[in-house]
């Protein structure tokens, strides 16, 4: 299987790749579009701002490329947002893809939120196997309201969708590489699609 990780300078892409190996897979990294198209399966990660990561997709013609792609996608945090229609950081439009707008934390609590939290309400296959309320990792200042494409929640300050999922995309935004056990179970979900 052929598992391409997209590198356009914005990714937590070692925890990443070692997750995948810990998996039994090897992936690659890769900003090539052929080299993408013709993986089997895609992981988007994004650590770090909306706005320059948009500059590097944009600069790179990867914004055009990922909403077109057919295999099974996997947006990480960062990722996951871009794959939105536009998000209030840096009021940056998005990829698109999902149709949800994403905000900012209020005042009203710590932001960015960081370190553990529950996801619940868990749809699809990416969650087989999991239990409701599992923790997961997550480092974030914004967030993906409730929607339709919601197929996991958390509550921070409000209740959001921490993972989306829309034909043959997938995002969350909690880190399943530094999740431990359950997290490394959602990524070989993914794999397994």
């Amino acid at each position: 299987m052929k598992i391409v990780i997209i590198n356009y300078g914005a990714g937590n892409i070692q925890s990443i790749m070692f997750a995948i190996e810990r998996l039994g897979f090897k992936a690659v990294l890769s900003n090539n579009p052929n080299e993408i198209k013709s993986a089997d399966k895609v992981i988007f990660p994004g650590v770090g701002e909306a706005s320059s990561a948009m500059t590097k997709l944009r600069e790179s013609g990867l914004d055009s490329l990922i909403p077109q792609l057919k295999q099974p996608v996997l947006g990480i945090c960062l990722g996951m947002q871009l794959m939105c229609n536009q998000t209030e950081e840096g009021n940056t439009k998005g990829l698109g893809i999902f149709d949800v707008d994403v905000l900012k934390f209020s005042n009203n609590v710590k932001v960015p939120q960081m370190g553990w939290n529950q996801i619940y309400d868990l749809k699809t296959d990416l969650f087989k196997g999991i239990s409701e309320n599992e923790f997961m990792y997550l480092v974030h200042s914004f967030y993906a309201p409730n929607c339709t494409e919601a197929i996991a929640r958390t509550n921070y300050d409000v209740e959001y969708a921490s993972a989306l999922q829309k034909d043959n995309f997938y995002g969350t935004q909690f880190h399943p590489e530094k999740s431990g056990d359950v997290g490394e179970k959602i990524l070989g979900n993914f794999l397994k699609m």
